[in-house]
This record gives C-alpha cells, structure tokens and sequence, in this order.
C-alpha cells in the first residue's frame, strides 16, 4: 500500500515535471517565433524602402535631365550592394566617377561677307567750246566762286563720298593745245580743272567717247598726265580698269559704238578682265541716237549681249537726255544717264538727270542677287533758266515727274525707294 502510494506519488510527480517542461519549450518556440517573424517584417519593409528608392533615383538621374549616363549606373550598383549587404538604406548619392567627355562645339562655318556700293552719272563735260560767249559759259563760274573748283559739285558730292565707288563720262579734254580736230564742238579745259573731280569726290572716270580727242593724240595725253597727277583712274577704248575697292575687284571697260556693232571689242575687253579674275565687272557704252529717249533695238541687243557674257552693270551714254532702264537676268542696265556736270551747252532744253546707285554683296567670294539699286532723279543745272553748270538733286513734284520719264521707258523690274 505504502510502496503504491509513494508510486502513485512518484507519477504524479513526473507527470507534473513532464508537463512544466513541456509549458517552459512552448514559450521559448513562441518567443523564438515571434522574434523571427518580427525580423522578417523588418527585412520586408526595408527592401520595400529600398525598391523605392531605387526607381526614384534611376528618374531623377536619367540622361534626359541633363546628367551623364555613368553617373546613374553609379548610382544603381551603390543601391543593389546595399541592399545586399543588409546595411540600413539610405537616399542613394551618386558616387564621383569618370564621367562621359563633353561633346565639343560643332564647327561654326566661316561666312565672308562684302560690298561695294557703286555710283553713277552721265556726260561730264569739264570745260568748254572756246567759240561760246565768255559770259554764261562754264568758266565764268570759276571766277564767280572766287576760284572754287568744289563749285561745279558741291550739291551731289555728299552722295557720292557715302558710296565707295563714283564714275563719271568725262567727255572732254583737259589741254591747252590749241589744234583742234575738224567736228563741231571741241571740248577742252586748262589741266587745273581736273580739281573738280577730285573736289567733287569722283573715283573713276571713263575715256571711251566722241570728245576724248577733241584735240588728237596730244590733248589725249595731256588728259591721261592731268587725271594721272591726281590720282584718279580711268578706262576707254582699250584701256582697261581694274580696280578693288573694299576687297571686291572690280573691272572695267568702255566703248564708243553709236551703231552698236564692235562686239569683237566687247570680246576682247571681257577676255582680259576676266583673266584678271575680276569680282564685278561694268561696261560703260557710248551708244544710241542724240536727244532719244527710247532705247533702240540695236542698244538693247547688244546689252543683252553684255549680260549674257559676264558684265554686272551697264552704263550707257551719248543720247544726252535720260533713256529707260532694264533688268535682264538680274542685272541692271541703264541705257542712258543723261547730261551731268555739262559744260557743253550753256542752256539745255531738257535738264533731267540722274545718279545711279548699286550696291553688290558678296557671301563667299559669290555675288548675291539682290534688287539693292537707288535711282535719284536731279537737274544739271540748280536754276531753270540757264546752265549754272552745278547739278542739284530734285525733291517733290519735280523728283517724281522725272522718276516716271525713267520707269515710262524700263523694265524687267518694279522700283520702289
């Protein structure tokens, strides 16, 4: 009895122990548990931070926003190795590296830009027929101005010094030789009245005309010593010009031809000047019918031909009063500037003029198209009732009546100033 009590005792006992012990394994596998799942909610929400982190910093850094491309591989490679370190995650920083070279500046292309503004006027007779009265006749005005040669162009020679480049028709002479040729007027003028070119701002003048040897061979040449001596170039029959003004080469020839027939001349002159490697090239013709307005056909033709065989200005002359205008495949031609500083009539019946402006660009040595022309009505005398010999810019009425007496007779093109 005994020996079953203590048994049944002893049991118990065990049973007791077995069950506290089997209480104290449960809660440390709970504990253990909970810890567990605790640290894999923490690993969870970091590695959710991180993604996030992740994505933000690949946008921000995307080559688009300006920021080499290196720059954000960097970044990324940082954000996995953090992650798979199990450190704590922090923003990502880009981490300093070689980044991409800057690309350099594309070549810029090198553009040359010029121009020449060209001026032009007809006769310019600088002297006088010595069977005209004293009285009215070109020297006379000499004496009036107290010996002034700026007289004869003081009105117009502001216009001419804004441009680069002045030519005129000197249709006289400057010589003292007395043996005249056998015509009806012979113009001629003592060698210091060359000053008036000069004063008056004249660049260049032309030769090629019906009064150039006025005189014969020796009032020819006492003309080319007296433009010579000061200084200012010139170009006729077969003497030609080349001259460059603000870098642009420009060549020049002039012909008389009333019938317009010598296109072996104009042959000729073109071969040479453009052997020269000329920029611009002008051809100054002496040509047509006196007192007509309308050009003839034989004028146009052999204009057309001009053009068609390199020329880039025309300037006519000899009609002695204004004749129309052209433009025939971009290029100008004026088929007569009239009378200018004349000397050779103390009283025109018909005192129109004109100056004639062109400016030529050049872009890369290239001459550029361009409708850049000025036309500026005037009168050769600055009185209406005789010839003070000093030419005068109209304004007004009067610049518009003459304007029109241009355009009546042009074409090819609409002007408008």
């Amino acid at each position: 009895m005994l020996c079953k009590t203590v048994l049944i005792k002893n049991s118990v006992g065990r049973i007791l122990i077995a069950l506290f012990l089997l209480l104290a394994l449960c809660n440390i596998n709970g504990e253990t548990r909970g810890e567990a799942a605790e640290t894999s909610s923490s690993i969870s929400k970091a590695e959710r931070r991180l993604n996030a982190k992740k994505y933000e910093t690949q946008h921000v850094v995307a080559p688009q926003s300006g920021k080499p491309e290196s720059v954000a591989i960097k970044e990324k490679t940082v954000a996995s190795e953090e992650m798979q370190n199990g450190t704590s995650v922090k923003t990502a920083v880009a981490v300093p590296g070689d980044t991409a070279a800057p690309l350099a500046n594309p070549p810029v292309s090198s553009i040359a830009r010029k121009s020449v503004k060209i001026s032009a006027v007809g006769d310019c007779t600088i002297g006088w027929d010595d069977r005209y009265a004293p009285g009215n006749r070109f020297d006379a005005y000499l004496a009036r101005s107290n010996g002034d040669y700026g007289y004869y162009l003081a009105k117009v020679r502001d216009i001419f010094r804004d441009g680069d480049f002045t030519i005129a028709n000197l249709e006289g002479t400057f010589t003292s030789y007395p043996v005249k040729m056998e015509k009806t007027f012979n113009f001629s003028a003592p060698e210091e009245y060359k000053n008036v070119l000069v004063w008056g701002c004249v660049d260049a003048v032309s030769l090629g005309n019906n009064h150039t040897y006025d005189f014969g061979e020796t009032g020819y040449r006492d003309t080319l010593r007296a433009l010579d001596s000061v200084g200012i170039p010139y170009f006729g029959h077969d003497q030609y010009l080349v001259k460059e003004v603000r870098g642009v080469k420009i060549g020049l020839f002039s012909l008389l031809d009333y019938g317009c027939q010598f296109y072996h001349e104009i042959d000729k002159a073109l071969a040479y000047l453009k052997s020269q490697n000329c920029d611009l090239i002008i051809a100054s013709m002496h040509w047509g019918v006196e007192h007509t307005y309308a050009q003839t056909g034989a004028q146009v033709a052999m204009a057309h031909y001009l053009v068609d065989n390199g020329v880039d200005l025309v300037l006519g002359s000899h009609p002695h009063v204004l004749q129309g205008m052209e433009k025939y495949k971009g290029k100008y031609i004026i088929y007569s500037l009239g009378n200018f500083c004349f000397g050779g009539n103390t009283d025109p019946d018909d005192k129109d003029t004109m100056i004639f402006q062109q400016t030529f660009t050049f872009v890369n040595n290239e001459l550029q198209p361009n409708d850049d022309i000025k036309i500026i009505p005037a009168s050769v005398s600055g009185v209406d009732y005789c010839n003070n010999y000093q030419p005068v810019v109209l304004q007004d009425a009067e610049k518009e009546r003459v304007l029109q007496k241009i355009l009546r007779y042009s074409s090819g093109f609409e002007y408008r100033e």
